[in-house]
């Protein structure tokens, strides 16, 4: 299924149908064209079988919840697709939960329907600029935005729902040097982690990419940030 709307298609899956209505409703006048699912297992099948620009999930849904439908579209069937959370809980716990899982952004309700609209576009515009039809490409490591898969010299590299954000900031912009602000605001937007998070994933990400290779690409470039780049030391 392909959009043929300028703004994209939609997938809302909220159990609320006074916010899905509303929201759709919104979004259609807005140019986008919209599908709906009304419990997590219909929205999961649906968000599987077909091509969406993003997709809204709200967290709390019968059958199965938000948290547990991202994390199968990003580990089990590798979906790329942009997400966008709902979920009336406005804690910082809640919303690192959503994004650990692999959600892009998150909306906390009563939210206003310009906003939502607003971060909807940019994530599309986001989605559409990384992947492009390319697999990005450094040395022998390898990258497709398009499926989520990440390969070093032929071997599929295991790296969470944010270790793959990580890896694709730095791929797309190597060999630029990224710093530690960019990369957390990018896949953290404000629900900023604490000082240690990102160390954290750097080292796996690290220990994914580098370990049983002979040549480091991801390197830390001090006071500056990280880079993936092919060469013998880090500058």
């Amino acid at each position: 299924m392909q959009s043929q709307r300028d703004g994209g298609l939609v997938l809302i899956i909220e159990d609320n149908r006074e916010i899905s209505e509303m929201v759709g409703e919104y979004l259609e006048m807005k140019g986008f064209e919209v599908d709906y699912a009304t419990d997590g297992l219909d929205g999961y099948r649906l968000a599987v079988d077909n091509t969406y620009d993003v997709i809204i999930l709200d967290l709390m849904l019968p059958r199965m919840d938000g948290v547990e439908i991202c994390r199968r579209l990003r580990e089990d069937t590798r979906k790329a697709t942009p997400i966008l959370m709902l979920t009336s809980r406005d804690t910082l716990d809640e919303k690192l939960h959503g994004l650990s899982v692999g959600a892009d952004d998150y909306l906390t309700k009563p939210f206003a329907i310009q906003e939502l609209e607003a971060r909807l576009r940019a994530m599309i515009r986001r989605e559409r600029r990384q992947i492009g039809g390319e697999i990005l490409k450094v040395a022998d490591l390898e990258l497709d935005p398009s499926s989520m898969r990440a390969s070093r010299a032929g071997t599929e590299l295991q790296l969470s729902p944010i270790g793959l954000k990580l890896l694709t900031i730095l791929m797309r912009e190597s060999p630029r040097v990224v710093s530690r602000q960019e990369i957390e605001r990018e896949i953290w937007g404000n629900s900023l982690p604490d000082s240690d998070t990102l160390r954290s994933h750097l080292y796996n990400v690290r220990k994914a990419v580098d370990k049983n290779y002979d040549r480091q690409l991801l390197h830390t470039v001090q006071s500056a940030g990280y880079r993936i780049a092919d060469v013998q030391t880090s500058v």
